[in-house]
């Protein structure tokens, strides 16, 4: 029966930029980067998770760039995490909110948005 998500897609016009940002900027490591047919097949892992990402985009899907990330990513700390990653040249979309629990919002590079939380 099913035990876990494998890894979570994230669309992407530019798969060279999406890596650079997503290792280089949000610590990620690179599990796998080869193509696969016509398409590049790059995974990463996320350290300490079990859920990886996937920066590609399918035939047929490219209207999904740059839209909501259906799915929330987790930190220890949402203030420390915005600071450091504000820092690092990270657009958010507002400061911490506190309630109802804290989170924050980003975008990377093709303009998807993710949703940040300590929870």
């Amino acid at each position: 029966m099913l035990r876990k998500i494998n890894y979570v897609g994230i669309p992407t016009r530019d798969q060279d930029r999406s890596l650079t940002f997503w290792t280089e900027t949000m610590g990620c490591i690179i599990a796998t980067d080869r193509l696969i047919g016509q398409k590049r097949w790059i995974e990463l892992t996320i350290p300490g998770a079990q859920t990886g990402l996937l920066l590609m985009t399918p035939e047929g899907q490219e209207d999904r760039i740059g839209t909501f990330f259906n799915g929330s990513l987790g930190c220890d700390d949402v203030q420390y995490t915005y600071e450091k990653l504000l820092a690092r040249g990270v657009e958010f979309l507002g400061p911490p909110e506190k309630r109802p629990f804290p989170h924050v919002y980003f975008k990377d590079p093709d303009g998807n948005i993710f949703f940040l939380s300590s929870r």
